[in-house]
């Protein structure tokens, strides 16, 4: 037979394209026999096919497609028999679905099972065999056993011929239900004394092309007279019996009549002519006519069942009638849940209505009994979306933080509509994958340490921690020291950061009194692509060691001289002698000074104040005290262990310097420095007096001379007259000379210029001066007059 083939695609929306195909092959075909081009059909390239990992989901079902993903073609993979596959059902389909990843895609393909006249009509039992009494009446009416053809619609069974047809002919009875019924009617009468034994051949005939049948012998014996025969009140009764109803559960009761007496009269009923699997589930009581439940009833497996039952006398008298028994569903089918296909790994942020799992449900019960909702628990960020019947898709409906979140137990559960609901659930796990959305914090918003002074270089001075809430490289933390400089120097010259452990280190020993403290950056930086970075600020502090003695500063000694202080026998008890003066370049109390006296002449006169280092008087200096004293004293700090320094003080108690002189010989030593240094400090003061006093007559000079000048001007001003002046190229607008000026004026000046004569002459009529041809102004004669003022004041100067 030639092969059809309908193609119907229609697209819907998953997330992806999601389509439907439908093909027709008829059975039987050989296996790797082409059913269709499902990569064109679909519309997609058959590259996609292979990068998706395309397969063939069927569920529970056995896969008789194969996909070659290479060429994009659906092919046999195991030989298909209808009748095997669907029975009577029509139409017989093959459902399954073709899956496709990256991204997450299904399509649904329904391949229709075209069936072939490939079974002819068969018969169970090899022979019929009826007694027929000679009185039966014409008309009377004996079911036959149906033929069994496994092939549908036309190729199923079509009519029946009855050989030889003398006495008897055939009638079919459309019975509601499935199949055909077929009656044998008497149309002659029977003569016992003729003929005791009828044999017949009944063929039963399919609609194929070519068509094909299958023969039965029926066997009649002619009986004596039996008048009445059973007559069923109804022709087909009709009843329903509830999905697995227990057993001896009365599903109907038929009744027949037989108006004859004693044993012609007396009926019995059976069940005849019904499928195998029907005899295991009802059971007829052959005296009362009642059909009650023997079996299982199911209702996923037939929804209604067709009896035939007869009633026979004693005589052989039989009639017929049918049984149509109806199933009722009852929800006795929880909802089985088969995954489709399943991510177990997404990264942390995925794009929302990511498809995470593709479910098909289903439900072999009927109505709302098979109708199934699915939902998942609460409050995590996916949601299920139906995308056509019984198809669900698990995709994201939310924000995905792996810090938050990194895994997750997700329980779908679906229940169908039944009374009382059926569930059931399955529960899927899904990983979340990392990616690099967490910058490296530190446990502190800015670290402070200490290091004391005179540190071995490379000492490990503190440790700075960060943490990154992200997972394995994304989460593996680097330190880098940012650079910056302390007082001009690089700070990584000063310390150093390991990479790994965030571990700080002193470059070079550090000195308290070059450097207390300074201050640096350090970055931490992740494993991720790209990495993120975070900053905190450290400021490191030198501690100070007593590393410097005291210095002392007053009384100070030199080689070539020797200082003393002079104490006056009149000195009462605690006289001031001196003041030593000491500093400590350390701080803290390692820079606290004590003073003590260490050694002296005479311990009894002298005493050192213990803070201040004043050197006092004890008592009363006497006439019996030596001029010449010599005090050590010992500066100390309060360090550990302590540092110290020591002077010593000479002391003269006299009361004049020759006194003192005769003690201290080394005195004399610098009297020739001393005497320079007196004929210099001499000589700078006189140069400094000359010089200020020669400025002072300067300035004084200067000033009579001012003074005097202006005298002069102020006594012969009133008899000067007043001077105009014109800039060179000035003329007179309205005038007429050939002279360049107006004015015409006579100077005569002597070297007094008290006895200076001036004339000039003035025309009264002009008041505007303006400038000759390569002049570019004109003024007023107010400005003319401010002209001669100014001349005027020019002439006084002189």
């Amino acid at each position: 037979m030639a092969r059809r083939v309908l193609l119907l695609i229609c697209f819907l929306s998953l997330g992806g394209a999601l389509g439907q195909v439908s093909y027709s092959i008829p059975e039987e075909m050989s296996k790797g026999s082409l059913v269709g081009n499902i990569a064109q059909d679909l519309g997609l390239d058959v590259k996609r096919l292979n990068s998706g990992k395309a397969r063939i989901y069927t569920g529970d079902s056995a896969e008789y497609i194969e996909l070659k993903k290479e060429r994009g073609v659906l092919l046999i993979r195991e030989r298909i028999d209808r009748e095997a596959l669907c029975a009577q059902t029509t139409p017989c389909a093959l459902h399954f679905q073709i899956i496709l990843e990256n991204p997450m895609e299904f399509f649904t393909v329904t391949v229709e099972i075209l069936d072939i006249n490939d079974n002819p009509p068969t018969f169970k039992k090899n022979q019929i065999i009826f007694r027929i009494s000679e009185s039966a009446i014409l008309g009377s009416k004996f079911i036959l056993e149906p033929a069994v053809d496994l092939d549908v619609g036309n190729n199923g069974l079509q009519s029946y011929t009855l050989k030889p047809s003398d006495k008897f002919n055939l009638k079919f009875k459309n019975q509601p239900g499935e199949g055909k019924n077929v009656e044998m009617v008497l149309q002659k009468h029977l003569d016992r004394e003729n003929q005791q034994e009828i044999k017949l051949v009944l063929t039963a005939v399919d609609g194929g092309e070519p068509p094909l049948s299958g023969s039965i012998e029926i066997h009649v014996t002619v009986l004596d007279a039996n008048d009445n025969a059973p007559v069923f009140i109804q022709s087909v009764y009709k009843a329903t019996v509830t999905e697995n109803a227990p057993k001896h559960t009365i599903v109907s009761t038929v009744s027949a009549t037989d108006s004859d007496e004693g044993g012609n009269g007396k009926i019995e009923y059976s069940l005849v002519n019904i499928a195998d699997y029907v005899q295991h589930l009802f059971e007829i009581n052959k005296d009362n006519g009642q059909v009650s439940v023997m079996g299982t009833i199911d209702f996923e497996k037939a929804r209604s069942f067709e009896i035939s039952v007869q009633a026979s006398d004693h005589g052989g008298l039989t009639d017929s009638c049918k049984i149509i028994v109806d199933v009722i569903d009852v929800n006795d089918n929880a909802p089985v849940i088969n995954i489709m296909s399943k991510t177990n790994v997404i990264p942390e942020n995925s794009a929302p209505e990511t498809v995470v799992i593709m479910i098909n449900v289903q439900d072999g019960d009927a109505g709302d009994n098979g109708k199934v909702q699915c939902s998942v628990n609460e409050n995590l960020p996916f949601s299920l979306k139906s995308s056509s019947n019984n198809f669900f898709s698990l995709v994201t409906d939310g924000d995905l933080d792996r810090e938050r979140e990194s895994d997750y137990d997700i329980t779908v559960t679906c229940a169908d509509e039944g009374v009382p609901s059926l569930s059931s659930s399955v529960t899927l796990s899904l990983q979340i994958s990392d990616v690099n959305d967490n910058a490296p914090v530190f446990d502190r918003s800015s670290y402070e340490a200490s290091v004391q002074e005179n540190n071995t270089p490379g000492l490990s001075i503190f440790t700075i921690q960060a943490t990154d809430a992200d997972f394995n490289q994304n989460a593996r933390v680097s330190y880098i020291l940012e650079d910056s400089s302390v007082n001009g120097v690089p700070v990584s010259s000063l310390v150093s950061v390991s990479a790994d452990g965030g571990v700080i280190h002193a470059v070079r020993s550090f000195d308290y009194e070059q450097i207390k403290d300074f201050r640096f950056r350090v970055r931490v930086q992740d494993g991720g692509s790209p990495p993120l970075s975070s900053n905190v600020s450290v400021r490191i502090l030198i501690q100070d060691q007593n590393d410097n003695a005291p210095q002392v500063l007053y009384p100070v000694h030199s080689g070539a001289s020797v200082v003393a202080e002079i104490v006056p026998r009149s000195a009462d008890v605690g006289y001031l002698v001196t003041k030593v003066v000491a500093v400590d370049v350390d701080s803290g109390q390692n820079a606290w000074l004590s003073y003590k006296l260490q050694k002296a002449a005479d311990r009894a006169l002298f005493e050192v104040g213990a803070q201040n280092g004043e050197i006092r008087t004890v008592r009363q200096v006497t006439d019996k005290d030596a001029v010449k004293q010599r005090l050590t004293v010992v500066v100390e700090d309060n360090g550990q262990p302590p540092r110290s320094a020591t002077v010593n003080v000479n002391v003269a108690v006299a009361d004049s310097f020759p006194e003192v002189l005769s003690e201290f010989p080394d005195f004399t030593h610098d009297k020739d420095y001393n005497e320079n240094l007196t004929f210099y400090l001499v000589l700078a003061l006189a140069v400094v007096s000359f010089l200020f006093i020669v400025s002072l007559i300067a300035i004084l000079s200067v000033k009579c001379y001012r003074w005097r000048r202006e005298r002069m001007f102020c006594k012969s001003g009133a008899n000067l007259p007043v001077i105009p002046y014109y800039p060179p190229l000035y003329a007179d607008v309205g005038g007429t000379g050939t002279l360049q000026h107006v004015y015409n004026y006579e100077v005569c000046r002597t070297t007094d210029s008290r006895k200076s004569d001036l004339k000039y002459t003035r025309p009264g009529s002009e008041s505007i001066i303006s400038l000759d041809t390569s002049g570019t102004q004109t003024i007023t004669h107010a400005q003319r007059g401010k002209f001669i003022r100014d001349e005027f004041d020019e002439v006084r100067l002189f």
